[in-house]
């Protein structure tokens, strides 16, 4: 039998079990915002999860480089990482790409190696080469070493859900003249909610 000091039970500190899931994500207009809390909703309906979210902002970007050493200490202690940005021009935005170059420093230790990695774009249209966006979040986890979870669900479900067919990541669409109150829709953010539970039953598992 199992005892601690005096004959006693050990006492379980349940929040070593916890997992934690950080959502970082630059949005331009508030559309790719509102995709990312979807995300973490997703994630932080999982019992055990703590959830982390972090928005990529201008005044981060000193130069051309974003620093924030907070966001990179948070990003450290998580056991899953999900990247988010709109898509600009066929691929993420500029100020995803400086964040993305950052994080070399933490490469040069495989800092985030076996980590859990997923990832989420927007775009103006059902398309967008939004799918350029994705990949290069999946390269970026393949250059640190971690484990890239995908969406896992069926295409055009009749409740809406992967509306635009997306298997390697989450794809929504808010085309220009709609605000971030209408778009990404309802189909596209219950899409947001499906990858981040997915992801945070994942890291639940990879803590056990």
């Amino acid at each position: 039998m199992l005892s601690g000091s005096g004959g006693q039970y050990p006492t379980i500190n349940h929040k070593q079990n916890m997992a934690t899931v950080s959502i970082i994500y630059f949005s331009g207009f508030g559309h790719t915002a509102k995709l990312a809390e979807a995300v973490e909703k997703g994630a932080a309906s999982v019992p055990g999860v703590k959830t982390n979210l972090i928005p990529i902002n201008g005044d981060d970007i000193v130069k051309g480089r974003y620093q924030n050493d907070a966001a990179f200490a948070q990003l450290d202690a998580s056991d899953a990482i999900i990247f988010g940005s709109a898509t600009y021009m066929g691929g993420p935005a500029a100020q995803f790409k400086a964040f993305a170059d950052a994080s070399s420093a933490k490469w040069f230790t495989f800092a985030w190696r076996d980590k859990l990695a997923a990832g989420f774009t927007n775009s103006g249209s059902p398309s967008g080469d939004k799918f350029s966006s994705l990949q290069y979040f999946f390269t970026l986890a393949m250059q640190h070493g971690m484990i890239w979870v995908g969406l896992g669900e069926m295409p055009m479900q009749p409740s809406g859900l992967n509306r635009l067919g997306s298997f390697g990541g989450v794809m929504s669409q808010a085309r220009h003249d709609e605000t971030p109150d209408a778009a990404p829709n309802q189909a596209d953010k219950m899409t947001g909610e499906a990858l981040g539970k997915r992801v945070a039953q994942y890291a639940l598992k990879f803590k056990k």
